[in-house]
């Protein structure tokens, strides 16, 4: 799908869904990475995130567009155009838009907050968890001052 198939895939969806024209572009920008898409305040563009067509298809797209064009029309209209405003969330029920689109990769903060470091006293026995590695030379129990080992 080119840019120009998607800014009249945009126009049908507006036209149809919100009853309401929209005027300007779509376009798809490859550098988006955690969001599916968003609408440009300063050019009332939307822009799409191509991978999440490719990984989930036309419904998660349809979602998308709608979501961003709840804000456009809210925007355009001087209403209240941000997630947290009540005017954007009762137009996403209206519209059938989600609130929130489908995760296009996987957290690899998940697998960072995983990894914990369990280091034991020699003499007293005492744990300290720590997510980040230390040098056990250099630093000793609180307790008794005995040497640390790690778990």
């Amino acid at each position: 799908m080119t840019n120009n198939e998607l800014t009249e895939l945009i126009k049908e969806i507006s036209h149809s869904v919100f009853h309401k024209p929209f005027r300007h572009k779509g376009i798809f920008n490859t550098r988006l990475r955690t969001t599916g898409g968003r609408y440009l305040l300063r050019s009332h563009n939307i822009e799409i995130n191509p991978k999440s067509y490719e990984k989930f298809g036309f419904s998660e797209l349809e979602g998308i567009i709608k979501h961003e064009l709840c804000h456009y029309h809210l925007h355009i209209e001087g209403k209240g155009y941000k997630h947290r405003d009540a005017d954007f969330r009762t137009l996403l029920k209206e519209s059938g838009a989600p609130r929130f689109c489908s995760s296009i990769e996987p957290r690899a903060t998940t697998a960072k907050a995983a990894k914990r470091y369990v280091y034991e006293c020699v003499a007293c026995n005492a744990n300290y968890v720590r997510k980040i590695r230390m040098n056990v030379e250099r630093y000793r129990c609180g307790r008794c001052s005995g040497k640390l080992s790690l778990k």
